[in-house]
């Protein structure tokens, strides 16, 4: 089969970490996603808990050292010149399986190419588990050929090692229940994401405020006290994002985070919409994927009750799924997850 002209790019990505239902935990990733035609190609390969190798939280050395590999200024790391596209976002080991591909440069031919070069091609995907990629059992048969341009291929790898690298991104926690937010801090740390408390941001130097991607609130937090947190990063000059806490619920806590820190791109996510009113989720999903709904519910003796409402594949589009009323009265919380994403609504009543 002939590789037909594809357009590359990358875009931020993420693989959603958490607390489960189960109370087991999901480790957070932050990485560059492959956009082939406009298009993640992470959402062409089913629905598939990986990452690329070109993830924010390992070292600047091996990040080069991904991206010179992409560029084929390195040999390539499997037999047969196959290259990791997407690995075990818990370990990246091969034993627990990737996909890979055949990369290799192809000529231009003159006015066919972009006259910068040769052309790059990614052809033979497959699932491997070992050193050797079995085509014929394991074969991604509708994915590729692509053939990208060799100007765009370079200068979209290129700028990933001019960009200068950012500080890791962290939560600063303010709230009056301090038993809690140690109790956050310490499931967001278990997952990947680094986590301060404090009671004022006043005294914070602004080149630490700078390494915070999203500030969360707790409920018990005044309005002049947010402000003044806001004040305190505005003067500091960063954006950040700031996360209201619906309830004193860890895992409900680490899904709304998880959310504010997502800088993938809206049109590239896969789970776009969340609506609970009356017992009733709406879900909205751009490609086909595995979907969870979980119950947070506190009652009169605020003790939390957790139901695992639904489990299952959802096709593109718009779904209406309706769920169990004794798990969403009174004062619940629905979350929605998807590997990539995670949204959050509270339970509209009347």
């Amino acid at each position: 089969m002939s590789a037909e002209y594809a357009t590359f790019g990358l875009a931020p990505a993420m693989r959603a970490g958490g607390v489960l239902a189960n109370g087991e935990y999901q480790v957070h990733r932050e990485f560059m996603d492959f956009i082939v035609n406009g298009r993640p190609l992470l959402f062409q390969l089913s629905d598939l808990d990986a990452v690329s190798p070109l993830a924010s939280d390992v070292p600047p050395a091996i990040f080069t050292a991904q991206v010179r590999s992409l560029l084929l200024e390195a040999d390539a790391p499997l037999a047969g010149g196959r290259y990791v596209i997407y690995g075990c976002p818990e370990c990246e080991g091969l034993e627990c399986g990737a996909v890979t591909a055949v990369i290799e440069k192809a000529t231009t031919g003159g006015s066919a190419g972009d006259g910068d070069g040769d052309d790059y091609v990614w052809r033979d995907f497959a699932w491997q588990t070992d050193e050797h990629a079995d085509l014929q059992m394991n074969g991604y048969h509708g994915i590729g050929p692509f053939r990208f341009r060799g100007r765009e291929y370079r200068e979209a790898l290129h700028a990933l090692l001019d960009q200068a690298a950012e500080p890791r991104r962290r939560v600063l926690l303010i709230g009056a229940r301090v038993a809690v937010l140690a109790k956050l801090a310490a499931a967001l740390r278990t997952i990947g994401i680094g986590a301060e408390i404090t009671a004022d941001a006043a005294a914070v130097p602004p080149e630490e405020l700078r390494t915070y991607g999203a500030v969360a609130f707790g409920r018990a937090v005044a309005e002049d006290e947010r402000t003044a947190v806001r004040q305190a990063f505005e003067r500091a000059g960063v954006e950040v994002a700031y996360v209201d806490g619906l309830a004193p619920i860890i895992p409900l806590l680490v899904a709304q985070i998880e959310h504010a820190l997502d800088r993938s791109p809206l049109q590239q996510r896969r789970l776009t919409r969340l609506v609970a009113v009356d017992g009733e989720a709406g879900v909205e999903v751009t490609s086909t994927c595995r979907v969870r709904l979980v119950a947070y519910r506190l009652d009169r003796l605020y003790r939390t009750h957790t139901h695992e409402l639904f489990d299952g594949i959802l096709e593109t589009g718009s779904h209406r799924i309706p769920l169990d009323a004794k798990a969403t009265k009174g004062e619940s919380f629905i979350v929605a997850r998807t590997t990539d994403g995670v949204l959050v609504e509270p339970m509209a009543h009347g």
